[in-house]
């Protein structure tokens, strides 16, 4: 089972996929967590070009094949040997971030964005966490770790503000696999949150 976290830059995806495949394994479930842009060794000398630098540096059409590169050697390196071994896996952002970030509030480029995806990866997650956190506390939040892995949250507290509506647009339009999770609150009260509401749909 592939299951994704989405929102927008510091809302806590990275925490709550780490507390989901700690939960997964406490049920001796075994579950992989990955990210994009990265998870693979390819994929990670990618996410360097794409993360970090001059806000700039990128036209919408060439980070999405930046993250299209990327997306297909996580594909055929970590994601697909592990559904194929019977694994869960939980993936810190995949497709979704990409028709969201340049389909939509980079550029109007969802056509392109889903034309790559048919041709290259062909597949969906089988459940979708949105965590739909306040745009502004997830700035600072996000600009207060000083990963140098900046490059989006530097674009503004007005992108922000546009790729959280993206997503929740898409949570409308992807209903049978998109669950919307308040991201406010402690990490723990934020976790029980998400258990409670994707609790139906593991196997």
């Amino acid at each position: 089972m592939l299951i994704t976290f989405e929102g927008i830059d510091g809302s806590g995806k990275s925490t709550q996929a780490r507390a989901l495949a700690s939960h997964l394994a406490a049920l001796g479930r075994e579950a992989v967590l990955t990210r994009e842009p990265g998870g693979s060794d390819g994929a990670e000398d990618i996410r360097k070009l794409l993360v970090s630098g001059e806000v700039g540096r990128w036209s919408p059409e060439t980070e999405i094949l930046l993250f299209y590169a990327a997306r297909r050697d996580h594909l055929e390196r970590l994601i697909s040997p592990s559904l194929a071994a019977g694994k869960f896996v939980i993936c810190d952002r995949f497709a979704d971030s990409t028709r969201v970030y340049q389909g939509a509030v980079r550029a109007d480029l969802r056509a392109m964005v889903d034309q790559l995806h048919k041709l290259m990866i062909g597949i969906e997650p089988d459940l979708t966490v949105i965590l739909d956190a306040d745009p502004s506390e997830a700035l600072n939040r996000g600009l207060a770790r000083g990963s140098g892995e900046d490059r989006f949250e530097d674009m503004g507290l007005a992108f922000q503000m546009r790729l959280r509506q993206g997503f929740l647009d898409l949570a409308k339009e992807f209903p049978d696999r998109c669950v919307v999770v308040a991201a406010q609150g402690t990490q723990e009260n934020v976790a029980a949150r998400i258990l409670d509401a994707i609790q139906d749909r593991l196997p």
